[in-house]
């Protein structure tokens, strides 16, 4: 077993990715990350099949990466069609839209592409938000430890043909590869490593929304209020903080017009709103994971729950809260 292989084996027992032996769909591109994530799944004796979605974004490329995925790789191809052009973001959206309900889904993300998101969101948003190793909708990521390089390295190594992608260099990604990044290398040979360290840093809130909030939680008035920034209405009510308007909690984006909503994570003996059925219930039977269930947002009034995000609204409830997860995310 080579290097680079018991790496990624660690990184899948470390964060729990994918059971021993278990089936795992691969959502391949044809390109050398995915190409070698796929061949390193099956050296690992996972019960591997590929999956292929065709944008159709750049013409006979593209039926070309879908016919080298189909041929090569038995990936089964969906085929998708999106306004040209869309954005990164829109088509890795369409791509877990349309894969949904196909189990585990490894994709080929490598620790390059976590460098790239981090440095993008600390210039885009003042934050250093990674991807994560395992989204909440079974779609994971095994190669966060491996060079976007050691991927190439991999497939010559093995003889495995990929494609290469002429449309990268357009993108945002393109413009930090390929112009952003040398240049920070210039200034520190180590650049790559720091931004990727920055991957294991808990996020803080931005440093205005931190004080507010600090204030606001400080303050010996029975009541207070203060208008945060994304028209959000913060009130602290004695022991309480309540968010009015539209949350951010973690991945999920949250919004009511109701007044005096909470959102927050389950506590014990939660039950739907006008309903006896225990929100323990609702998890399984939408069959979450157990380990996703205790950061899993909750919005409750009073001490009904109301909705449970994604999953179910309480009677009279169904308008009243819309939430949705962040791609990004």
């Amino acid at each position: 077993m080579s290097a680079l292989v018991q790496r990624v084996e660690q990184t899948i027992r470390l964060h729990d990715l994918i059971p021993p032996g278990g089936d795992v769909v691969c959502l391949v591109s044809g390109g050398a990350d995915s190409t070698c994530l796929w061949h390193v799944l099956r050296e690992l004796d996972y019960s591997v099949s590929a999956m292929h979605v065709d944008h159709g974004q750049r013409g006979t490329d593209s039926a070309a990466d879908a016919r080298f995925c189909s041929e090569l790789l038995g990936a089964e191809v969906v085929r998708a069609r999106l306004a040209s052009p869309s954005t990164e973001a829109a088509l890795r959206a369409a791509r877990y839209e349309l894969t949904a309900g196909r189990g585990l889904r490894a994709t080929g993300h490598t620790a390059s592409d976590q460098v790239e998101t981090v440095l993008y969101r600390l210039v885009s948003s003042g934050t250093t938000k990674a991807i994560k190793p395992k989204r909440e909708d079974g779609v994971v990521r095994p190669l966060l430890d491996v060079w976007r390089e050691e991927t190439a390295a991999y497939c010559e190594e093995h003889g495995l043909p990929f494609r290469i992608d002429s449309t990268n260099a357009d993108t945002k990604r393109g413009l930090i590869r390929d112009e952003i990044l040398p240049l920070l290398r210039l200034l520190h040979p180590g650049a790559e490593r720091n931004l990727l360290a920055l991957a294991d840093v808990e996020p803080r809130l931005p440093r205005g929304l931190e004080r507010t909030l600090a204030e606001l939680l400080s303050s010996t008035d029975g009541t207070r209020a203060a208008d945060l920034p994304g028209d959000v209405h913060a009130v602290r009510s004695y022991d309480e903080l309540r968010l009015e308007g539209r949350v951010t909690f973690g991945p999920w984006r949250i919004e009511s017009a109701q007044p005096g909503l909470v959102v927050r994570t389950r506590r014990p003996g939660d039950r739907l709103a006008g309903r006896r059925r225990k929100v323990q219930d609702v998890f399984v039977d939408a069959k979450v994971p157990r380990e996703e269930r205790d950061a899993w947002p909750l919005v409750v009034s009073g001490e009904g729950v109301v909705a449970v995000p994604g999953i179910v609204e309480a009677p009279g409830w169904e308008d009243a809260v819309r939430a949705w997860k962040d791609p990004e995310v």
